[in-house]
């Protein structure tokens, strides 16, 4: 019979509620793959795509976070793998979005890609000089 108490029941929770981020992002991950594939434009496909980047990689990193933290078995370690796991989250969440609005501009100045269905165009209205 396994012993729960103090610090054993805190590592404990620490790894199913990771376990549990990593099922959420498994969740995510094929929500966005599913809207790739479903989307009907650029535009709408961008955005399954970033669902998938944040949801699909940010959280599943922070829950490999919470589980090397409840993993008595790596010694000192499991702090370096959770603080790199924690940094590396950030930056993905930082520079995700940011990858995508810049795409989502480009192609939009570039007129690649049309913008259907429109009713309001900001960015065009700019473009011509506000007129």
């Amino acid at each position: 019979m396994i012993r729960l108490v103090g610090y054993e029941v805190v590592d404990w929770v620490l790894v199913i509620i990771g376990e549990v981020l990593v099922a959420i992002g498994v969740f995510c991950d094929l929500m966005g793959a599913l809207g790739m594939l479903r989307f009907p434009n650029f535009f709408v496909r961008l955005h399954a795509a970033t669902v998938g980047t944040i949801g699909g990689a940010v959280v599943p990193i922070l829950g490999a976070a919470l589980i090397a933290a409840g993993c008595d078995f790596l010694g000192y370690y499991r702090w370096f793998m959770s603080g790199a796991a924690v940094v590396t989250a950030v930056l993905i969440l930082i520079i995700a979005p940011a990858g995508s609005h810049v795409l989502a501009r480009a192609t939009h100045r570039s007129k690649t890609v049309p913008v259907e269905p429109k009713v309001v165009d900001m960015l065009e209205e700019e473009s011509r000089g506000g007129e």
